[in-house]
Formats: C-alpha cells, sequence, structure tokens
C-alpha cells in the first residue's frame, strides 16, 4: 500500500517545515511545499496529491479561493492560526485544523476526515 501524497501550502517557512515533519511522522509523503495561492495550484495540477494542507490566508488570495481552483481533485484541508476560520471552513463544508492543535494525530484525524 502506498503512502498517501500531500502538498503543504503556507507562507510561512517554518510553519511548512513543521507541518511536513509531522505529516511525514503521520506516514503521509509530502511531495511539495508552495508560499502562495497560484504556486499551489499549479504544483498540485502538476503533481496530482491526494491531499493539499493550506493555509486560509495567503499573500495573493484566501484558501477557500485555492480550494475552489482545485476543484474536485485533493482533498483539502485548511489551516490557520484564526480559529474563527475553522467556522466558516464548516459552512463550506471544508476540513479545518487549527494551527495551534496541530499534531501528528491531529493531522491523521484531520486528513482521514477531509
Amino acid at each position: 500500500m502506498s503512502r498517501r501524497t500531500v502538498i503543504v501550502v503556507d507562507d510561512h517557512e517554518a510553519f511548512r517545515r513543521q507541518a511536513s515533519r509531522l505529516l511525514t511522522a503521520a506516514g503521509y509523503d509530502v511531495v511539495g511545499e508552495a508560499p502562495d495561492g497560484a504556486s499551489a495550484v499549479r504544483l498540485a495540477n502538476e503533481l496530482r496529491p491526494d491531499a493539499v494542507m493550506l493555509d486560509v490566508g495567503l499573500p495573493d488570495s484566501s484558501g477557500f479561493e485555492v480550494a475552489d481552483a482545485l476543484g474536485a481533485g485533493p482533498e483539502v484541508l485548511l489551516v490557520s492560526s484564526d480559529e474563527d476560520a475553522g467556522e466558516l471552513a464548516r459552512e463550506r463544508e471544508r476540513a479545518f485544523l487549527w494551527k495551534g492543535a496541530l499534531s501528528t494525530d491531529a493531522l491523521a484525524r484531520a486528513l482521514g476526515a477531509a
């Protein structure tokens, strides 16, 4: 059985590195990272990951806009340091994880529900 592939999208490099380490520890294969929405869409179209971990607040667009642009392709897990973004994610029927709760177990649960 092959590991599920994931792209991590966040404008903070330190967060991308931390998330990538946790995802790898949770059994996922991180195949790419992107700092903004435009790069995320290009990378997702090129690599065709199983899932995208996507920050809600990106410098060039919102994570919600990027999720819409990705269409029905990869599963999307929205993340934010703003817990209130979770309500908007739920209204849009998107999986959400608050960055403050980021852990290997939380990622595995959230991506399993995405």
